[in-house]
Formats: C-alpha cells, sequence, structure tokens
C-alpha cells in the first residue's frame, strides 16, 4: 500500500478517536508521511515494525512531536519480512538490529523516555526461536535496562503450532500463557486482541513478579 492509501485510510480513523477516548492512540506505519499525518490528527505514539530501517526520517516525527516511538526487529523489506527463513543466534540479531534502532532514533532527537522496542515475535523467526525470545527475554531486558520492552504474541501461528495446530479463535489460553511468561521475564507492555483475559493474566503476573523481586 503506498503512503497516500494509507494515509487516507488511517488518518480520519485517528482523527476521529482522538476525539472520544482519552487513551493513547497509536499508529502503526513505516511511512514518515502517515506518521506525520497521524500525528497532528491526534496519535501520541508511532509504531515502526521496520525499526527505522525503512525511512529513518519517521523518527524526525516522532521527536517533532513529542510522540512516544516502538522500535520493532524484523527483517528484509515489506514484501518478505514474513517470508525470509531465520537467522541463526536470534538473540544477539534482535539485541544488535534494536540498539543500532535506537541509537538512529535518539540521533534524531527522539527522548529515551520515549522509546520502546518489540523483539518481534513472529516477524522471520522459527517456533523455537519466538520461544526462546520470550524465554529469554529477561536477556533483552537487561540489554535495554532504561527502555520498556514491548511484546505481541496475540493469536500468533507459532502458537497454534505449541498447540497442535489451533486455529485462530482458540489460541486463547495460549496466548495468554506466553502473555504471563513475557510479563515474568521482563515485558512492559504487551499488544493483545482480548483485552479483559489479558488484564487478568498481567494483573496476576505482575504479583508474582513483585514477590519474586523482594530479598
Amino acid at each position: 500500500m503506498d503512503a497516500s492509501e494509507e494515509e487516507r485510510r488511517v488518518v480520519p480513523v485517528v482523527a476521529a478517536l482522538a476525539g472520544r477516548v482519552s487513551v493513547p492512540i497509536s499508529v502503526d506505519t513505516t511511512k514518515t508521511r502517515v506518521a506525520r499525518a497521524a500525528l497532528d490528527a491526534g496519535a501520541e505514539i508511532v509504531n515502526d515494525v521496520s525499526g527505522l530501517r525503512f525511512e529513518p526520517a519517521l523518527a524526525d516525527e516522532a521527536a517533532r512531536a513529542g510522540a512516544g516511538l516502538v522500535l520493532m526487529h524484523s527483517l528484509g523489506t515489506r514484501r518478505t519480512m514474513h517470508t525470509l527463513p531465520p537467522v541463526a543466534d536470534v538473540l544477539h540479531k534482535v539485541i544488535e538490529s534494536l540498539s543500532t534502532s535506537v541509537e538512529e532514533a535518539e540521533r534524531r532527537g527522539v527522548a529515551r523516555a520515549c522509546l520502546c522496542v518489540d523483539p518481534g515475535v513472529g516477524f522471520g523467526k522459527s517456533q523455537e526461536q519466538n520461544v526462546e525470545l520470550i524465554a529469554r527475554l529477561d536477556v533483552l531486558a537487561a540489554a535495554f535496562i532504561d527502555v520498556p520492552i514491548l511484546v505481541g504474541t496475540s493469536r500468533k501461528r507459532f502458537v497454534g503450532a505449541l498447540l497442535g495446530g489451533a486455529p485462530v479463535e482458540e489460541r486463547l489460553h495460549g496466548t495468554m500463557a506466553t502473555v504471563a511468561a513475557a510479563i515474568l521475564r521482563g515485558a512492559s507492555i504487551v499488544r493483545v486482541h482480548d483485552v479483559r483475559a489479558a488484564v487478568d493474566t498481567v494483573r496476576v503476573a505482575d504479583t508474582i513478579k513483585a514477590v519474586t523481586r523482594k530479598p
């Protein structure tokens, strides 16, 4: 989809929501033009699945607006990122790539307090690597100790595979297991479809995590 068509579809929705809700609105785009228009329409966060690889100038718009910027790890182009073979040593690659993205965002004026990183579960990773990223999320958290980590596993294909091929509508419990594990291993934000179930899951996981931190 080109930038003009994406802008035509996204911006009116952002503008309508901005007048009705009090929660921050996030726009998912890799395009500078769309980010600019969405931020001007009332969005407060930009989620870039390319981690600024496609259009680094997108960070300029986030800096101008003082907006939040989510930097996700992915490989390849818009057309190939979901089909590329997994890389070796996925955790090292994710940390290396996201470090570059964070440096570029800060170089362009985005405050570190406005940044968030996402390991990109499901984007060019094998089932085993998706599980590894969640299981070893504490290593990622240690590498970005002052940057929140966002994890999006909701209803994804690897969850269905772990459940023996469960279809999308039967992945709720598997998703909540990944949400709990991600929180316990260092995630600060989770992206979900089933909000009520996720809220309950996070509340319990946060309580357990708070106890484990006590001396």
